[in-house]
């Protein structure tokens, strides 16, 4: 006799799936059914867990972002409490897996193309980025970084992070993972 899943863990399934799903064949592929026979489950669960791909979607955006997140936080809290060093790991851990990885990129991008078409997925994409630059502005004060220069170095940050990561999950032969942390370090170090 098998268990039945808990609810907690189906919608835990849904999201891995969709993530996979989406990766694979994109937001147009990321259909009820396609979802569905993914997490090997009837379609008739997604409408049941999330009310429809769209909020399943939604949600595997927000898990994406989280585990994100979590990694990021992860590596500030092994660097020790140096703030430049905190900084540092911050950004060095966006070229490292679980983040510098072509599965997750594929993600980002069905993710992203949602966005372009759809308020509530922009929205989304607005807050889950305005928290990355809002952490970016905690590490940079803790450096030193002036007030009222903050916001746009975190932007300035971010570019250059996106930029490396997104290059070395499409081409990871054309520099190192190495190369993209000492690019970051320089450029952290010349503020």
């Amino acid at each position: 006799m098998s268990k039945r899943a808990s609810p907690d863990d189906r919608r835990r399934d849904l999201i891995a799936a969709t993530v996979r799903v989406l990766a694979e064949r994109g937001a147009a592929g990321a259909s009820v059914r396609t979802i569905a026979a993914a997490a090997g489950v009837s379609p008739g669960l997604v409408t049941h867990h999330f009310g429809g791909v769209d909020r399943l979607v939604a949600a595997s955006y927000d898990h994406i972002a989280a585990q994100v997140a979590a990694a990021l936080e992860t590596a500030v809290a092994g660097a020790g409490p140096a703030p430049r060093a905190r900084l540092g790991a911050y950004v060095a851990a966006n070229f490292t897996a679980p983040i510098a990885d072509p599965a997750l990129l594929a993600t980002w991008l069905a993710l992203w193309s949602l966005a372009r078409g759809d308020a509530a997925m922009l929205a989304r994409h607005e807050q889950h980025y305005a928290a990355f630059r809002a952490r970016l502005e905690d590490l940079l004060g803790a450096c030193g970084v002036a007030a009222e220069r903050l916001r746009l170095t975190a932007i300035g940050v971010t570019a250059l992070v996106d930029g490396l990561w997104l290059e070395l999950c499409l081409s990871p032969d054309s520099f190192s993972a190495d190369e993209a942390r000492r690019i970051a370090a320089d450029y952290l170090a010349g503020l």
